[in-house]
This record gives structure tokens, sequence and C-alpha cells, in this order.
């Protein structure tokens, strides 16, 4: 099993003393290449659990095991060396750097380990933009950017490490049909082409349908699980 959480929950402290619990004993397990969509409407839980499994966040009790890798008892910083190394994210916000170009932002991952040196990371950044369509967008910065473009480059800024999972919360959100399309399919040629294990939340009908797999989520439960 490549990913596994075992009994998760999270419990948010309120100003107050009020204790709202997000999670309720979550079990979920993801294969190896599988492609899967986390739904349900808004409070169920989904992005909660999206960002504990990709490690942003920490569960209040239970594990997540990545390739046998516990990786709620990782300090801080062998958790950020852990997740630049074989996690990738996206958001619904491409949180791009805005002073940095395209190419700039895409770079800025490889620079912090050190896992390639600048000129290798910089043509596997322009490769990668390439082939994600903006071969001709290579020095415009965010602002000068369309929202379909800012998102594939924020695609290329997850994958350039290569790794071997990838987290995406809402990432079509404010997208509009064709580039939600576009995106898609560019997770679903990651997903079968490189074997990439992807999971994304969305509350998308038409984005969960390129997920093998719908985890759908209830009052921070499992509600069901549904194979495309």
């Amino acid at each position: 099993m490549f990913v596994i959480g075992e009994n998760i929950y999270k419990v948010y402290q309120m100003e107050g003393g009020e204790k709202v619990i997000a999670l309720k004993g979550i079990n979920i397990q993801i294969e190896k290449g599988e492609l899967i969509g986390l739904m349900g409407p808004s409070g169920s839980g989904k992005s909660t659990l999206l960002n504990i499994l990709g490690g942003i966040d920490r569960a209040t009790k239970g594990k997540v095991l990545i390739e046998g890798k516990n990786i709620e008892k990782m300090k801080d910083k062998e958790l950020a060396r852990f997740r630049n190394r074989n996690i990738g994210f996206v958001f619904q916000f491409h949180y791009l750097l805005p002073e940095f170009t395209a190419l700039e932002n895409v770079i800025i991952p490889t620079q912090f380990y050190r896992y390639m040196n600048y000129r290798e990371a910089r043509e596997r950044a322009k490769e990668l933009l390439v082939k994600l369509g903006l071969e001709k967008r290579l020095n415009h910065k965010p602002s000068q950017l369309s929202g379909g473009e800012q998102q594939r480059v924020a695609i290329a800024r997850a994958i350039i490490n290569e790794p071997k999972i990838i987290f995406a919360d809402e990432p079509t959100g404010n997208l509009d049909s064709e580039n939600t399309k576009n995106v898609m399919e560019i997770f679903k040629s990651l997903n079968e082409e490189k074997n990439i294990t992807i999971v994304i939340a969305t509350h998308d009908d038409f984005v969960a349908s390129f997920c093998n797999r719908i985890v759908k989520l209830k009052d921070g439960r499992i509600e069901e699980e549904i194979f495309n």
C-alpha cells in the first residue's frame, strides 16, 4: 500500500474554548498509481484530510504512512524535506511568486535542498513548461498570464522534483470549463504516463469523472467509495 491513513482525527480548538472535530476516525488506503477524487460538501473535511495526508497539517490523532514511513512522527525539518522530495501540491490559488517569471517559479522547489543544480533545474523547468504549452510564456510574470496558464505553471512547479504523489485541492476551482478540461487532461496524462499517484479534493462532478475512485466524505467521515 502506497499511502495509508489510520484512524485520523483532527480537532480544532476555537476561540472561547469550543472544539470542532473536522475528521472523525478516517481510514483510507491509496494504491500506487491511483487517481482519486475526494468529494463532499463544504465542511465535510476533504481539504483537511488532503492536507494531513500530504503532511501540510498534522492529525490530532492517528497516523499517515507513505511507503511505510509514518510522517506524523517526523520532525518539522525532516517532514519538510520529505515533502519537497516526494510530494507535489497544487491548490485552487496558484501561489506563484509575483516578482518571478513562470520559469523562475517552477525552478524554486529544486533549490531548497539542491536536488539538482541551477542549470539542470532551468532546463527541466523549461522542458516542463514547453510540454504544458507555455513555451511562449517562460519569461512572463504571473500577472501577465491567464488563470489557466497560471495553473499550468503551478502544475509544472509541483512536478519538477518528480514527486511520487500529487495532492491537489480544488485545482480547477477558479477556472472556466475549457481550462478545467485542460488541467484535468494534464493530471490524467501524468497519472497514466508517469504513474504519479494523484489525490484531488473537488466538488466538481466533471473533475471527478477523470478519477479512478471517488471517496465521498460527510461530516468528517467517509460516507462511500465509488470506482469509475
